[in-house]
Protein backbone atom coordinates (compact mmCIF):
# COMPACT_ATOMS: atom_id res chain seq x y z
CA UNK A 1 0.00 0.00 0.00
CA UNK A 2 2.74 2.27 0.68
CA UNK A 3 6.25 2.23 2.10
CA UNK A 4 8.58 4.68 3.73
CA UNK A 5 12.43 4.32 3.18
CA UNK A 6 15.32 6.54 4.70
CA UNK A 7 18.29 7.47 3.04
CA UNK A 8 20.31 10.19 5.27
CA UNK A 9 18.18 12.82 6.48
CA UNK A 10 15.93 12.02 3.62
CA UNK A 11 12.61 10.08 3.92
CA UNK A 12 10.88 9.15 0.92
CA UNK A 13 7.39 7.82 0.89
CA UNK A 14 6.47 5.58 -1.82
CA UNK A 15 2.39 4.35 -3.11
CA UNK A 16 2.93 1.04 -4.08
CA UNK A 17 1.32 -1.52 -6.25
CA UNK A 18 0.74 -0.53 -9.76
CA UNK A 19 -3.02 -0.06 -9.05
CA UNK A 20 -4.86 3.48 -8.91
CA UNK A 21 -3.67 4.56 -5.41
CA UNK A 22 -7.83 5.49 -4.76
CA UNK A 23 -7.69 7.49 -1.52
CA UNK A 24 -9.79 5.09 1.01
CA UNK A 25 -9.12 5.05 4.63
CA UNK A 26 -6.99 1.87 4.15
CA UNK A 27 -4.67 4.24 2.11
CA UNK A 28 -5.29 7.28 3.68
CA UNK A 29 -4.65 5.85 6.80
CA UNK A 30 -1.30 4.40 5.96
CA UNK A 31 -0.02 7.57 4.26
CA UNK A 32 -0.39 9.44 7.74
CA UNK A 33 0.90 6.56 9.54
CA UNK A 34 4.45 7.27 7.57
CA UNK A 35 4.36 10.63 7.71
CA UNK A 36 3.76 10.52 11.32
CA UNK A 37 6.67 8.19 11.75
CA UNK A 38 8.76 10.45 9.71
CA UNK A 39 7.90 13.10 12.58
CA UNK A 40 8.92 10.69 15.25
CA UNK A 41 12.50 9.79 14.00
CA UNK A 42 13.08 13.68 13.42
CA UNK A 43 11.94 14.68 16.43
CA UNK A 44 14.21 11.81 18.30
CA UNK A 45 17.26 12.48 16.15
CA UNK A 46 17.19 16.27 17.44
CA UNK A 47 16.56 14.89 21.17
CA UNK A 48 19.34 12.56 20.67
CA UNK A 49 21.28 15.61 19.81
CA UNK A 50 21.47 15.74 15.78
CA UNK A 51 20.43 18.97 14.31
CA UNK A 52 20.56 18.15 10.90
CA UNK A 53 17.55 19.26 8.94
CA UNK A 54 15.41 16.91 7.33
CA UNK A 55 13.19 16.35 4.25
CA UNK A 56 10.09 14.17 3.08
CA UNK A 57 9.45 13.21 -0.70
CA UNK A 58 6.12 11.44 -1.71
CA UNK A 59 5.59 9.20 -4.95
CA UNK A 60 3.93 6.54 -6.20
CA UNK A 61 4.37 3.19 -8.28
CA UNK A 62 2.82 2.71 -11.57
CA UNK A 63 0.45 4.40 -13.85
CA UNK A 64 -0.96 7.07 -10.94
CA UNK A 65 0.13 9.40 -8.15
CA UNK A 66 -2.96 9.29 -7.03
CA UNK A 67 -6.79 8.75 -8.92
CA UNK A 68 -8.29 10.71 -6.37
CA UNK A 69 -11.14 9.38 -3.53
CA UNK A 70 -12.28 5.90 -3.82
CA UNK A 71 -15.83 6.68 -4.82
CA UNK A 72 -16.85 3.14 -5.49
CA UNK A 73 -16.36 2.34 -2.22
CA UNK A 74 -18.11 5.98 -0.56
CA UNK A 75 -21.04 5.93 -3.21
CA UNK A 76 -23.10 3.65 -0.72
CA UNK A 77 -23.19 6.25 2.46
CA UNK A 78 -22.89 9.57 2.52
CA UNK A 79 -20.80 9.04 6.12
CA UNK A 80 -18.32 6.76 4.33
CA UNK A 81 -17.60 9.99 2.24
CA UNK A 82 -16.89 12.15 5.20
CA UNK A 83 -15.19 9.71 6.92
CA UNK A 84 -12.55 10.18 3.94
CA UNK A 85 -12.62 13.72 3.22
CA UNK A 86 -12.07 14.37 7.09
CA UNK A 87 -8.95 12.06 6.71
CA UNK A 88 -7.79 13.64 3.89
CA UNK A 89 -7.96 16.73 6.00
CA UNK A 90 -5.94 15.10 8.87
CA UNK A 91 -2.90 14.11 6.53
CA UNK A 92 -2.58 17.50 4.87
CA UNK A 93 -2.49 19.05 8.21
CA UNK A 94 0.21 16.60 9.45
CA UNK A 95 2.32 17.84 6.00
CA UNK A 96 1.33 21.23 6.81
CA UNK A 97 2.82 21.12 10.26
CA UNK A 98 5.42 18.56 9.39
CA UNK A 99 8.79 20.61 10.43
CA UNK A 100 10.85 19.82 7.02
CA UNK A 101 10.26 20.70 3.76
CA UNK A 102 7.96 18.32 1.87
CA UNK A 103 8.28 16.85 -1.99
CA UNK A 104 5.89 15.53 -4.27
CA UNK A 105 7.42 12.86 -7.06
CA UNK A 106 4.47 13.20 -9.13
CA UNK A 107 5.56 9.83 -11.31
CA UNK A 108 1.64 9.52 -12.86
CA UNK A 109 -1.73 11.02 -13.07
CA UNK A 110 -2.65 13.06 -10.04
CA UNK A 111 -6.64 13.56 -10.28
CA UNK A 112 -9.04 15.29 -7.71
CA UNK A 113 -8.13 14.55 -4.31
CA UNK A 114 -4.54 13.16 -5.68
CA UNK A 115 -4.23 16.54 -7.02
CA UNK A 116 -4.92 18.01 -3.76
CA UNK A 117 -2.35 15.36 -1.81
CA UNK A 118 0.32 16.57 -4.41
CA UNK A 119 0.00 20.12 -3.79
CA UNK A 120 -0.43 19.89 0.02
CA UNK A 121 3.28 19.75 -0.02
CA UNK A 122 6.25 22.71 -0.67
CA UNK A 123 7.03 21.14 -3.95
CA UNK A 124 5.68 19.36 -6.95
CA UNK A 125 7.79 17.77 -9.66
CA UNK A 126 5.97 15.72 -12.36
CA UNK A 127 7.60 13.27 -15.08
CA UNK A 128 6.85 14.68 -18.47
CA UNK A 129 6.08 11.61 -20.91
CA UNK A 130 3.43 10.45 -19.13
CA UNK A 131 0.65 11.60 -16.54
CA UNK A 132 -1.76 14.56 -15.83
CA UNK A 133 -2.83 16.83 -13.26
CA UNK A 134 -6.31 16.94 -13.05
CA UNK A 135 -9.15 18.73 -11.01
CA UNK A 136 -11.95 16.27 -12.28
CA UNK A 137 -14.78 17.48 -10.65
CA UNK A 138 -16.56 19.24 -13.48
CA UNK A 139 -16.68 15.66 -15.33
CA UNK A 140 -17.38 13.85 -13.02
CA UNK A 141 -20.04 15.65 -11.94
CA UNK A 142 -19.33 16.95 -8.27
CA UNK A 143 -19.11 20.08 -6.75
CA UNK A 144 -15.31 20.94 -5.59
CA UNK A 145 -14.86 20.55 -1.66
CA UNK A 146 -14.39 24.02 0.25
CA UNK A 147 -11.47 23.42 1.23
CA UNK A 148 -10.34 21.87 -1.70
CA UNK A 149 -10.77 25.66 -2.95
CA UNK A 150 -8.90 27.40 -0.34
CA UNK A 151 -6.08 25.42 -0.83
CA UNK A 152 -6.48 25.89 -4.78
CA UNK A 153 -5.96 29.38 -4.06
CA UNK A 154 -3.22 29.40 -1.36
CA UNK A 155 -0.96 27.16 -4.14
CA UNK A 156 -1.66 28.64 -7.17
CA UNK A 157 -1.32 32.01 -7.39
CA UNK A 158 -3.10 33.34 -10.34
CA UNK A 159 -6.56 33.94 -10.17
CA UNK A 160 -7.32 32.80 -14.21
CA UNK A 161 -4.99 29.68 -13.04
CA UNK A 162 -7.08 28.53 -10.40
CA UNK A 163 -10.50 29.55 -12.94
CA UNK A 164 -9.06 27.11 -15.63
CA UNK A 165 -7.91 24.47 -13.45
CA UNK A 166 -11.41 24.33 -11.51
CA UNK A 167 -13.60 25.32 -14.15
CA UNK A 168 -12.16 23.73 -17.57
CA UNK A 169 -11.23 20.57 -15.79
CA UNK A 170 -7.99 20.31 -18.08
CA UNK A 171 -5.72 17.27 -17.78
CA UNK A 172 -2.41 19.08 -17.75
CA UNK A 173 1.10 17.64 -18.88
CA UNK A 174 3.89 18.50 -16.77
CA UNK A 175 5.13 21.11 -19.19
CA UNK A 176 1.91 22.97 -19.69
CA UNK A 177 1.69 22.75 -15.69
CA UNK A 178 5.17 24.64 -15.57
CA UNK A 179 3.84 26.86 -17.84
CA UNK A 180 1.01 27.67 -15.60
CA UNK A 181 3.24 27.86 -12.28
CA UNK A 182 2.02 24.93 -10.23
CA UNK A 183 4.86 22.48 -10.45
CA UNK A 184 8.43 23.71 -9.82
CA UNK A 185 10.03 21.58 -12.81
CA UNK A 186 9.96 18.68 -15.32
CA UNK A 187 11.37 15.71 -16.11
CA UNK A 188 11.53 13.14 -18.52
CA UNK A 189 10.68 9.82 -16.63
CA UNK A 190 9.68 8.54 -13.50
CA UNK A 191 13.07 7.37 -12.52
CA UNK A 192 14.48 11.30 -13.09
CA UNK A 193 11.74 12.98 -11.99
CA UNK A 194 12.56 10.91 -8.44
CA UNK A 195 16.14 11.84 -8.42
CA UNK A 196 15.61 15.68 -9.07
CA UNK A 197 13.59 15.63 -6.02
CA UNK A 198 16.16 13.73 -4.12
CA UNK A 199 18.53 16.39 -5.67
CA UNK A 200 15.99 19.10 -4.00
CA UNK A 201 15.79 17.35 -0.78
CA UNK A 202 19.61 16.96 -0.65
CA UNK A 203 19.83 21.16 -1.78
CA UNK A 204 17.28 22.16 1.26
CA UNK A 205 18.76 19.93 4.02
CA UNK A 206 21.64 21.35 3.21
CA UNK A 207 20.65 24.86 4.34
CA UNK A 208 20.17 23.10 7.99
CA UNK A 209 17.01 24.86 8.84
CA UNK A 210 15.22 24.67 11.83
CA UNK A 211 12.42 21.79 11.73
CA UNK A 212 10.41 23.89 13.94
CA UNK A 213 10.47 27.23 12.42
CA UNK A 214 10.46 26.11 8.89
CA UNK A 215 6.70 24.43 10.05
CA UNK A 216 5.72 27.94 11.51
CA UNK A 217 6.73 29.61 8.65
CA UNK A 218 4.28 27.17 6.15
CA UNK A 219 1.59 27.27 8.81
CA UNK A 220 1.23 30.66 8.68
CA UNK A 221 1.88 30.98 5.19
CA UNK A 222 -1.56 28.30 4.99
CA UNK A 223 -2.77 29.54 8.04
CA UNK A 224 -6.50 29.73 5.73
CA UNK A 225 -6.14 26.17 4.70
CA UNK A 226 -5.65 25.01 8.31
CA UNK A 227 -8.29 27.44 9.63
CA UNK A 228 -11.06 25.72 6.87
CA UNK A 229 -10.09 21.93 7.57
CA UNK A 230 -10.27 22.49 11.44
CA UNK A 231 -7.01 21.74 12.16
CA UNK A 232 -6.23 22.33 15.96
CA UNK A 233 -2.62 21.44 15.49
CA UNK A 234 0.70 22.56 17.05
CA UNK A 235 4.12 22.17 15.52
CA UNK A 236 6.55 19.84 18.64
CA UNK A 237 9.44 21.71 18.85
CA UNK A 238 12.60 20.29 17.57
Amino acid sequence: MCSLQRRGNIFLLTLTGPGEHRLNLNLLDAIQSSVRQVRSEAESAVVAGNSASFALITTAEGKFFSNGYDLDWAKTSMDKMILMDDKLKSVVSDLITLPMPTIAAVTGHASAAGFILAMSHDYILMRRDRGFLYMSELDIRRVIPSWFTVLVKSKIGTASVRRDVVLKAPKLTADKALEMGIIESAHDGAAETVAAAVKLAEDVVARKWDGHIYAGNRMELLSEVLNVIGARCSVAKL
